[in-house]
């Protein structure tokens, strides 16, 4: 078989897995979106569930333990990606299970994470499968990674260039283009099919392209800026500080949940518990007016961010994406509201880009996120100062 012939036969056999990565990883992905969908209505319709945190928290441990993947996480994925050794199946099963009982009793945690290791696990035992060379592993990873995110997000170019930027920061990995982009679009059309809900936000006003709105728009980036390093460096610290003081996963699990408990009860609601999707839609729909509650509050953003540094130092399972998109919006609409005049909903929407491109460092997925989470039903208007609502 001539050289020509074998490379024609090994992108054939990648193109075909990363196919089939994206077919079931939309499938797995679809399940998980429902799941944890089913377990939040679960949550909010028996507030109680929040007070159990702390007992169910430890089967958590229990369980990664006797999958035998307790340390395992998204980095292990990203290096796997990058060249390491390869990922178990079975973390795909444990982040399935864990990240729902997180969710189902109020842990502040969201779903990337999850869908990140979920792709990896599938793209594993698909590289097994087709029996690929280490260096094609590595792609199906990411292709895997592209999948997985695309399905449970709907977002399928930002899951794209993001499985291409955040496995090495600064450089695309220009093997992976193809394969990613097979497996995103087709994980996105399975995950329609499973009627799986993509994440969808309104503006209702985008002002008018101005010096004004541009100089706006630039404090709240470096605003955001600063919010991103410092939430970065929170959930570095914490987690270290966690692990340092509390050295027995069980005991250190049960402790962080009977915290998110009494924040939960001093708080008053369950709106920093799990993601935070809703409250987030909250914020886009002009017909919502709660002015009693707290995530209404200039605080929000910061409640929201306490919460899940807790959450992520304890162990609790799902990532950090969601509740950073919730600690963007609440806080760009803060700013937006209080000090540059410019529409609420407008400001959220920026924050939420911001400091998603800020914690991941993707600025490629960050942008077409932006085009595909957000939408406008009217026309630019010059009045930046419209009258909407305060977070």
């Amino acid at each position: 078989m001539s050289l020509k012939t074998e490379k024609l036969k090994t992108a054939g056999k990648l193109m075909l897995a990363s196919l089939l990565v994206g077919v079931f990883g939309g499938m797995v992905g679809a399940f998980f979106s429902h799941l944890i969908s089913l377990v939040t209505k679960v949550r909010l319709s028996h507030g109680f569930l929040i007070l159990l945190l702390p007992v169910f928290a430890v089967t958590i441990v229990f369980i990664y333990k006797k999958l035998g993947v307790l340390g395992v996480g998204t980095n292990d994925v990203l290096k796997s990606a990058g060249g390491e050794s390869p990922l178990s199946p079975k973390l795909t099963l444990a982040i399935i299970i864990t990240s729902a009982i997180s969710h189902l009793f109020g842990a502040s945690v969201g779903r990337e994470g999850a869908a990140l290791q979920i792709g990896g696990g599938v793209a594993t035992v698909c590289a097994k499968v087709f029996k690929l060379s280490e260096n094609l592993r590595q792609i199906l990873i990411r292709a895997g990674m592209a999948a997985v995110f695309s399905a449970v997000f709907g977002t399928p170019f930002a899951a794209f260039f993001f499985a291409l930027e955040v496995v090495e920061v600064g450089r695309i990995h220009i093997k992976s283009v193809l394969p990613c982009f097979m497996a995103s679009l087709s994980g996105y059309g399975v995950a329609l099919l499973l009627k799986a809900h993509p994440e969808r936000f309104n503006i209702a006003f985008a002002p008018e392209f101005s010096f004004e709105i541009c100089w706006k728009i630039a404090v709240l980036t470096i605003l955001v800026s600063v919010l991103s390093i410092g939430f970065c460096h929170a959930l570095r610290y914490s987690t270290k500080f966690a692990k340092r003081i509390i050295k027995n996963e069980y005991l250190r699990i049960v402790i962080g949940g009977a915290i998110i408990v009494l924040l939960t009860i001093l708080v008053g609601n369950q709106d920093y518990n799990g993601a935070g999707i809703s409250v987030i839609e909250r914020i886009f729909d002009p017909n919502y007016i709660n002015p009693n509650s707290l995530d209404y509050s200039p605080f929000a953003f910061i409640l929201k961010l306490v919460f899940t540094c807790v959450a992520v130092a304890a162990g609790f399972k799902g990532g950090e994406i969601v509740p950073t998109l919730f600690i963007g919006a609440t806080f760009g609409a803060v700013v937006a509201d209080f000090f540059t005049g410019m529409p609420t909903d407008f400001g959220a929407a920026l924050g939420m880009v911001l400091l998603f491109c800020g914690v991941t460092n993707c600025p490629f997925a960050s942008i077409f996120l932006s085009l595909e989470l957000f939408s406008f039903t009217k026309k630019a208007t010059k009045n930046i100062n419209t009258k909407h609502k305060r977070v």
